[in-house]
């Protein structure tokens, strides 16, 4: 491990763009399956990975949605939520916060109780065990209905003291943020945060759209932004925190290969940018991996790795107290190498 993997792993840093159904390896996907019944149709781990293989968004979906079939009890997304965790630990992160997605077992009978109290137990174990701080972001699935997403707003209601942030992932194109502006205004109403994915694969307008119409506290995503100026120094003048994923952005065709990744050119025009490791386990890498992916591929130095590592900090949603505590311990760190 050469010293830059070294710094890179013990960088002390946040992960505010992870959707916990994307970190379910083949190993626990067969593990689920066999445990509850249920057939998958492939013959073994290796033939998991070969079908990792996405020519765009839609494609990896397809198998997303089919591999989290697979989840049915407290004891799976306990289990899902708890390796992830164990990665996050050795990879260097003091905080997760998490993205889930109700609407997908919801729809296969599986009740909302039930992936949230697995989730929560995890992430208690993950503070015990790692003391990694962690927090939920519900995100709606955008191919859905409006009225599907206020449904499982109230399906929520219980558990908004232990939810922080509400969000829109799942297939972007012909599926505007404005769709849900209204479900966005209630969460907001609520006390929840509110995050969305925009700019990934559609256009800049979605972009702005989040902006005005969402009225997001953080972008996820955000790449398409780079393609209108004035959305730049929108973003920048606003201290918008983007959540960058950059082996999610090669594998699902959004640049072409990391080499070619606009991140250092993000840091350079002053956007709030982090690095996150979107579906793990499907992309290839855990955060760790995609701070070396940037570091070797475009260049990126100790001082540009620790930005990035601040902004996740500062762009994360927990209180001022706990943020100026973990940068004082970012900066110790940065003052020993």
């Amino acid at each position: 491990m050469t010293d830059l993997d070294t710094f890179i792993t013990g960088l002390p840093k946040a992960e505010l763009h992870l959707h916990i159904e994307g970190s379910l390896e083949p190993e626990l996907m067969f593990a689920c399956a066999h445990r509850n019944g249920i057939a998958i149709p492939y013959a073994s781990v290796e033939a998991v990975r070969a079908a990792y293989a996405f020519g765009n968004l839609q494609d990896f979906l397809d198998i997303y949605y089919a591999g989290a079939a697979v989840l049915c009890t407290a004891r799976d997304f306990h289990d899902l939520a708890a390796a992830y965790f164990d990665r996050a630990a050795a990879d260097g992160v003091v905080h997760a916060e998490i993205m889930f997605d109700p609407q997908t077992h919801m729809a296969r009978g599986i009740a909302f109780g039930t992936v949230i109290e697995g989730l929560l137990s995890a992430m208690a174990e993950a503070e015990a065990k790692h003391g990694i701080t962690s927090c939920l972001i519900m995100s709606f699935l955008r191919h859905l209905s409006e009225n599907d997403a206020f449904a499982t707003l109230a399906a929520a209601e219980p558990w908004f003291d232990r939810i922080t942030a509400v969000g829109l992932d799942s297939s972007e194109i012909g599926h505007p943020p404005e769709k849900f502006a209204r479900v966005f205004a209630a969460a907001a109403a609520k006390g929840l945060r509110l995050v969305a994915h925009a700019g990934e694969e559609g256009p800049p307008a979605y972009v702005w759209q989040a902006l005005d119409g969402l009225k997001i506290d953080r972008l996820d995503h955000g790449n398409r932004s780079l393609e209108d100026a004035a959305l730049v120094d929108r973003l920048v003048g606003d201290g918008m925190t983007l959540t960058v994923c950059p082996l999610s952005n090669v594998k699902l065709c959004v640049v072409p290969a990391i080499e070619d990744h606009p991140i250092d050119r993000m840091l350079a025009l002053g956007l709030r940018a982090t690095i996150n490791s979107d579906d793990p386990a499907y992309f290839g890498g855990y955060i760790a991996d995609n701070f070396r992916a940037v570091a070797y591929g475009r260049g990126l130095g100790k001082a540009d790795l620790a930005v990035l590592a601040r902004n996740s900090l500062t762009g994360s949603f927990l209180p001022p107290a706990a943020i100026a505590q973990h940068l004082q311990r970012l900066d110790a760190f940065l003052a020993m190498h």
